[in-house]
């Protein structure tokens, strides 16, 4: 009995049968033409095994035939454009609702004949329930929710619904298989753990999902439902967003242990939907198809709010439809004579490949104008394929037109010329690999690299290429593209290393690499994927897809990544292909004879391994990207070719993992209280004795040493040990004036524990009026200040001046306020005129720590690492104005690079 043979129901049709996802299509498609049934378009997910087919097929229903009496018919009517004034997205709907409100925004085209369509009344009356509940729930604005819901009229309610309770919504990507469950809660937690959400709106089938999120992610308060946030009232007035405030934040996709959410404004959107606009001539009377997620920026950006700015129908269909059935996909441009659709390539690829003639017999795809071709690399295969396939059926060859965006431009950067069709550059290969040069290749060239222009920069946005140093590269040499425009983010949120290798001066780097020629930007690969060996540059993608044609090699189960040599350190050229788990030695051999032969023909150098695959083993983002730093990481810890666990043993995992998450934050949270409890009790023990001794001490110096004792005895008990390092500078004897930065109502406990007991406090005059703290302070010696009376503050400053000639050694906090939010304020200036005039030396004293040990108004105090640092003397060069600036100015420099925080006078 051969393997296959032994297979049975039960077994899994990815892992055992081999099927990956585009066998499942064409077994789908086989098994609906064979038995005259329509499956319903879950069980293109949901089918783990041939049982959970035959389920499906029981449920199935009768085959129906389209006509064109079914054929919805869409206006074309145009509508006038909303005005440049209205600059963020609330705005934008509003003013739709108020000039066109009953005007259908999107027709929702559901499973069979569903079809639900939304008016621009009915979305803003969804949203507005939404953002009721959102509120009654005890959101603030400007907190983040994460939206996790499929396509649908409930996405929408959610999304319009934060951004109306002036909150940022933070979209997801629903959980797909259950296979996959693991890997996307690990995925999903880094994500909503870096966004810091405080509710996540999703349906009730993942509401489990999001319990086991609440216990990792400790910002997370609220699960909850758009039916159970739409019972209330509408939501009171609320303050509009600034055009600058974040719309929403965009995650791009990549590795869990750093996500980067961009953060995008209203104004970034604005300018990016205008742009493309303009660059694609798209008016009112178009219609947009789209199955793209809504958790992708092309599918919500591009063509979900951009329906909202240019006003045109948008017909949206679920990702889940056009998987199971990419058919229906062309089908619908026929159908509302669509004018304007949009896919990676791997879409375009699926239709050529995996659609029969019966299926595209009636179709009319001469309707279709704009066929956007973007989100990952362009096949000229592929658009070639596809023009010649559907010519028949009325698709015209210059309406694909391939694109260029990601999400730190919000989506869109560079699109081609209209109606010209597809640019593709025949390039030496050799030359590219070794000089970088894409020099034209001659005529005869059957090995030349073909790639395919992306257009040009959108009006008003810039693209250039540069070396590693910076430097601006000319025509045709390939480097590191780079872009600027109004559409482009500030930053990462939360990932400053990201922003850091993200934000060059003035320019941001993409990531991927190009060159330019004649204007047109050329892509040739990302820049962290390319392989260097032996001289040679590698770029994995056209070896990838080469591979992947091989016999028994399965589509998009190709990874080409590099990896280090454990024994030589050098990088090697690693090719993983996924096959069927029962090959033989010698289908092995051929395997990987023919990969070889591949990889020598393309770039020149064989692969130095070839690693055979079961189905699955190929990691891949949210929208099917390969993941190839993730492949290398699991080749080099050796972890690639792992069994992948069954669905009850991951969520087995999850479930446990949540529970150790949530019972070590249980933990660390009752820590925390019984910390804040004994410092309390510890306070309220010492400062009444304090109190008392310094109040009855006969002498200046033993009060002051009282204090002392009194502070760092505080200190002990309570666990906090600050780290201190300069006291040396504080060891000359004479008049100094120290000046510290101020977070806390304890900088004072801090710095009287650890600085010598010979400095008196200047502290303001309203400290005078309680006698809690006035009668201590003035027994300290402190000197008082009045802040807001100009005579008064005249005889203070002589008075201070006095003590420093007799010999005083004053202590400032020279912000002479502090808040809640981390920063350096300005500094006043009194101090230093005080010691430009008495000639008295400046020692900057940073504190660190103290805002977090009590922050703000609050009463709790939280245990926090703490640090003092004493910064050297800064001796004055005169007594003028200009000296007090200076002594001032140089201080605050040494304060603020030690303090590491922002400059919050800027």
């Amino acid at each position: 009995m051969s393997a296959i043979e032994a297979l049975g129901l039960e077994h899994s049709l990815e892992r055992d049968f081999g099927f990956d996802s585009l066998a499942r299509v064409e077994l789908l498609a086989r098994i609906e033409r064979e038995f005259g049934i329509r499956l319903a378009e879950a069980a293109f997910i949901e089918a783990e095994t041939p049982h959970d087919l035959l389920r499906q097929m029981e449920g199935a229903s009768g085959t129906a035939a389209a006509s064109q009496a079914d054929i919805a018919k869409v206006s074309a009517s145009g509508i006038e454009r909303p005005p440049q004034t209205l600059t963020t997205l609330v705005e934008i709907l509003d003013w739709r609702v108020a000039q066109h409100g009953e005007r259908v925004h999107v027709t929702l085209q559901g499973e069979g004949a569903l079809v639900e369509d939304i008016s621009f009344r009915a979305l803003r009356a969804d949203a507005m329930r939404v953002a009721a509940g959102l509120l009654a729930n005890g959101l603030q604005p400007g907190e983040r929710v994460a939206i996790m819901l499929p396509t649908g009229r409930e996405f929408f309610a959610a999304f319009y619904g934060v951004l109306y309770a002036a909150c940022v919504p933070v979209p997801l990507y629903p959980p797909a298989r259950p296979s996959q469950i693991e890997d996307h809660m690990r995925r999903i937690g880094g994500i909503v753990a870096n966004a810091e959400a405080a509710a996540l709106v999703t349906d009730e089938r993942a509401r489990p999902l999001g319990h086991l999120l609440r216990a990792q992610c400790g910002s997370l308060r609220s699960i909850t439902t758009v039916a159970a946030l739409s019972g209330g009232a509408a939501p009171p007035a609320l303050p509009r967003p600034d055009p600058q405030e974040t719309a929403f934040l965009q995650y791009t996709s990549g590795s869990t242990g750093n996500p980067k959410g961009v953060v995008l404004t209203h104004a970034n959107l604005r300018a990016n939907l205008d742009a493309m606009e303009r660059a694609s001539g798209i008016t009112a009377a178009d219609v947009f198809v789209s199955w793209l997620p809504l958790y992708h920026d092309m599918g919500l950006i591009g063509a979900c709010m951009g329906s909202l700015v240019a006003g045109f129908r948008l017909v949206l269909m679920s990702p889940l439809a056009f998987l199971a059935r990419p058919g229906a996909w062309l089908w619908a441009i026929h159908r509302y004579r669509a004018t304007v659709s949009a896919a990676p390539n791997f879409a375009y690829e699926l239709c050529v490949d995996k659609l029969d003639d019966r299926e595209v017999d009636g179709l009319d795809l001469s309707c279709w104008r704009l066929a956007y071709n973007g989100a990952e690399p362009v096949s000229p295969d592929t658009i070639e394929r596809f023009a010649t396939r559907f010519a028949r059926v009325g698709f015209r060859a210059n309406a694909m037109t391939p694109v260029y965006g990601l999400a730190e431009c919000s989506v869109g950067l560079a699109f081609p010329p209209l109606d010209r069709g597809p640019l593709i550059d025949r390039v030496d290969r050799p030359a590219l690999s070794r000089t970088g040069i894409a020099q034209v290749a001659a005529s005869g060239d059957v090995h030349a690299l073909r790639i395919v222009s992306c257009g040009r920069p959108l009006p008003e946005h810039r693209i250039r290429v540069v070396d590693t140093g910076g430097r601006e590269l000319a025509e045709r040499t390939q480097g590191r593209v780079q872009f600027q425009g109004p559409s482009a983010t500030r930053s990462y949120f939360r990932n400053p290393e990201a922003t850091a290798k993200l934000v060059e001066g003035e320019w941001l780097n993409s990531g991927d690499l190009g060159y330019l020629a004649a204007g047109e930007l050329y892509l040739t690969g990302r820049e962290k994927d390319v392989i260097i060996r032996g001289g040679h540059n590698v770029y994995p993608q056209e070896l990838e897809e080469a591979v992947s044609h091989v016999p028994g090699v399965r589509r998009g189960g190709v990874a080409v990544f590099p990896a280090t040599d454990a024994q030589t350190g050098t990088e090697r050229l690693v090719v993983l292909a996924e096959v069927r788990d029962t090959v033989t030695s010698a289908e092995r051999q051929r395997f990987q004879a023919e990969i070889n032969r591949l990889a020598t023909d393309l770039v020149g150098l064989p692969a130095d391994d070839i690693v055979l695959a079961p189905p699955r083993t190929v990691p891949k983002t949210s929208s099917g990207k390969i993941r190839r730093a993730s492949c290398r990481e699991r080749y080099e810890n050796g972890t690639l070719l792992d069994a992948q666990r069954a669905p009850w043993r991951q969520w087995l995992r999850l479930v446990g993992s949540g529970s150790v998450a949530g019972a070590g934050r249980l933990l660390r949270h009752s820590v925390g209280w019984t910390w804040s409890a004994w410092a309390w009790l510890v306070f309220a023990s010492l400062v009444p004795v304090a109190w008392g001794l310094i109040v009855l001490a006969p002498t200046l110096t033993l009060r002051r040493r009282i204090a002392k004792v009194s502070a760092r005895l505080a200190l002990t008990l309570t666990g906090l040990r600050p780290r201190v390092d300069g006291l040396q500078h504080l060891a000359a004897r004479g008049p100094v004036m120290v000046v510290a930065n101020h977070a806390s109502y304890l900088d004072g406990l801090i710095l009287t524990a650890v600085l010598p007991p010979r400095f008196a406090y200047v502290a303001k005059q309203e400290l005078l009026r309680s006698p809690f703290a006035g009668i201590p302070l003035r027994r300290l010696g402190s000197a008082f200040v009045e802040r807001f009376e100009s005579a008064r503050g005249v005889e203070d400053t002589r008075k201070l001046e006095a003590r420093i000639r007799d010999g005083d050694c004053l202590m400032f906090f020279p912000e002479g306020t502090f808040g809640d939010a981390a920063g350096l304020l300005p500094f006043r200036l009194g101090a230093f005129v005080l010691a430009a005039g008495a000639g008295a030396p400046v020692i900057p004293v940073t504190l660190t720590g103290t805002r977090t040990l009590l922050r703000g108004e609050s009463k709790r105090p939280r245990f926090s690492r703490l640090a003092v640092w004493v910064g050297k003397p800064l001796v004055p060069q005169g007594a003028g104005w200009d000296d007090a600036l200076r002594l001032r100015d140089a201080a605050r420099r040494q304060i603020l690079v030690q303090l590491g925080e922002p400059d919050a006078a800027t």
